[in-house]
């Protein structure tokens, strides 16, 4: 199997001799490019900024710790879509992790999403399923029954004053940094409350990571003589060749970009949340015994912390039994040069959107995908559903 340091050309000599041009290495790119190899006999070309395949799912292994650090924060593999789960399994193994969350709200540690233990630790009680509801649906008191207008009246109506003003409001604060009264209610349009002590994190069918890691994974994808990439290369460069001027119109271009950069942004720009991690080392074993603990209170300036060993617990024998590392996760508006995670998608940002969708249509030989094309927040999974759609109804026919 090929590294992606072996996948990758010189950008300055290499010729632009592809069938086809990805821009982007992330999940979207990296399964259209392993589409159109399986189904079609066209030469495909990667080119990525950034100096490694993957995209945000990308990942490494850190020498001190041994743990898998996953570098644009914590990526966990799960679906309920049987086509994706056989299309991934096609390419990696994965392991039997089951993601469990766990929240400090003043300096006591409770199980996230809220659900019966959540409850019960809370109010020092011991409900009953039909108790608990009972009581929730008490604790939205005069919210039960009306239009909320904010966040902070659509958290109470869902799970009770005292639950949200502990485990949500700050906590949605500092991710926004807004107060959640002049957020918009349809932020959180559900919150998960469980009447049982059910503390698994998601609900889908299947659920776990990479065996080997997310990076031999991507580079198994395209593990390909007929793939070719080149990393370093910003699609908007024309310094060097596989450069937009140089390709729109004359080769079949994938793009997974901004889209609104894809267009010089004159139509104005889209809004983006962006975090940034702190790396703290300790020299123990395990320090929050939970690959992630969430902290609730607004005099905790992060939103999370990260500890990457704990996700992979298979792997203490290749792990120092001595060191371990922890992220702590901050969110904060980004910038044009910050990278976009989560869409802010206010109304301004929709009808912005929609008016590049249409200008993206209207693009000769070009198809946008993946989030940053697109404009939307994925889950790895849909992300790669996506792209196999897009694939058989976009990508296969434009190659015909």
């Amino acid at each position: 199997m090929r590294t992606a340091q072996q996948l990758a050309q010189n950008p300055e000599t290499e010729p632009v001799s592809a069938d086809v041009v990805i821009v982007g290495a992330g999940l979207f790119g990296l399964v259209t490019a392993q589409q159109i190899i399986e189904h079609t006999d066209k030469t495909v070309h990667i080119i990525d900024i950034r100096n490694h395949i993957g995209g945000n799912a990308y990942s490494y292994f850190d020498e001190e710790t041994g743990a898998e650090i996953h570098k644009y924060g914590a990526h966990l593999f799960h679906t309920s879509n049987e086509r994706v789960w056989e299309y991934v399994n096609r390419f990696t193994e994965f392991t039997n992790y089951v993601h469990r969350v766990y929240t400090t709200h003043k300096g006591e540690v409770f199980p996230m999403p809220v659900n019966l233990g959540t409850i019960n630790q809370f109010f020092h009680a011991s409900y009953t399923p039909v108790e608990a509801q009972k009581l929730i649906e008490e604790q939205a008191g005069e919210f039960a029954h009306v239009d909320p207008q904010n966040l902070d009246e659509q958290g109470k109506k869902l799970i009770g004053e005292p639950l949200y003003n502990a485990f949500i409001r700050n906590y949605t604060g500092k991710q926004w940094q807004t107060d959640p009264s002049e957020l918009p209610a349809s932020i959180i349009r559900r919150l998960p409350v469980r009447f049982n002590y059910d503390n698994r994190y998601f609900k889908d069918t299947w659920e776990g990571l990479p065996k080997d890691g997310y990076t031999a994974w991507f580079e198994r994808m395209i593990d390909d003589s007929r793939i070719t990439v080149t990393l370093g290369v910003d699609f908007f460069d024309e310094s060097q060749p596989y450069n937009k001027k140089a390709l729109v119109g004359k080769v079949p271009v994938i793009y997974t970009g901004p889209v609104d950069k894809y267009f010089g942004y004159e139509l104005g720009e889209l809004k983006w949340r962006t975090v940034d991690f702190t790396e703290k080392r300790y020299d123990e074993a395990d320090h929050f015994g939970v690959p992630v603990m969430n902290y609730a209170d607004s005099d905790v300036p992060y939103t999370r912390a990260i500890e990457f060993k704990n996700f992979n617990p298979e792997r203490r024998d290749q792990q120092n039994p001595h060191k371990t590392v922890v992220w702590e996760e901050y969110s904060r508006f980004a910038n044009r040069d910050d990278e976009p995670y989560y869409p802010i998608n206010t109304e301004e940002d929709k009808a912005l959107y929609a008016q590049y969708k249409a200008k993206a249509e209207a693009e000769p030989s070009v198809v946008f995908g993946g989030r940053l094309g697109t404009y939307a927040y994925y889950d790895m999974h849909q992300i790669i559903n996506t792209a196999l759609i897009a694939f058989e109804k976009e990508v296969e026919p434009l190659l015909k």
